[in-house]
């Protein structure tokens, strides 16, 4: 795929705010400060199309991309940098919960991992409950280019056997780095395909 047109449409503070559901999207979402809207802006080729922000918590609203003129990207706030509450609902955030519980045209929430760190139970935790809710989802490993590529292959490894604990089979997975624009086209190439086939 190649990005030929991304436009900011609008942001919402909750999921019944959000444009009319006529293109399917594509959500981003991780920890605060894991590389989220560098990595957005290296997809779409804009520099300054999401904000880069080196203070945690930056995104604090749901952020609609129209791409192309035929899908949406998504750009959602981050969960890492909010205090665990008792309930999912409120450990996620009752807007992020609600946006990727009942929004119907999503069709893939990409959960960004920064592939310098060791496992972090926050990431484990969501990404079982998205796998429990039977939502689509793929995971971005981000900011390759901060280690080196044996650090960053072990680090994965670690990550992917944390993970078999908890899945039979591992969600599809990307290394990006947006300095280099590693993982771009193949990231981009995905995208295309679930968006052509209508699921992930």
């Amino acid at each position: 795929m190649k990005v030929n047109q991304a436009e900011f449409i609008t942001s919402s503070s909750e999921h019944i705010q959000c444009p009319p559901a006529d293109f399917p999207e594509i959500a981003f979402i991780g920890r605060s400060n894991v590389g989220k809207s560098s990595l957005i802006n290296m997809l779409t080729n804009h520099k300054k199309l999401a904000k880069v922000s080196g203070k945690p918590g930056k995104t604090q609203l749901i952020n609609h991309f129209l791409i192309n003129q035929s899908w949406f990207l998504v750009d959602l706030p981050g969960y890492g940098w909010a205090k665990v509450a008792k309930t999912e609902k409120e450990k996620w955030g009752e807007m992020i919960h609600d946006y990727i519980v009942e929004r119907t045209n999503l069709i893939n929430i990409f959960v960004l991992i920064d592939s310098r760190h060791e496992p972090q139970p926050i990431d484990v935790a969501f990404i079982n409950w998205l796998g429990e809710n039977g939502l689509p989802f793929s995971l971005i490993f981000t900011k390759a280019d901060k280690q080196s590529k044996n650090k960053t292959q072990s680090a994965i490894a670690r990550y992917k056997k944390e993970l078999k604990k908890y899945w039979e089979f591992l969600p599809t997975s990307f290394v990006t780095s947006s300095a280099t624009q590693e993982g771009r086209d193949e990231v981009l190439n995905y995208i295309d395909q679930i968006i052509s086939t209508g699921n992930s």
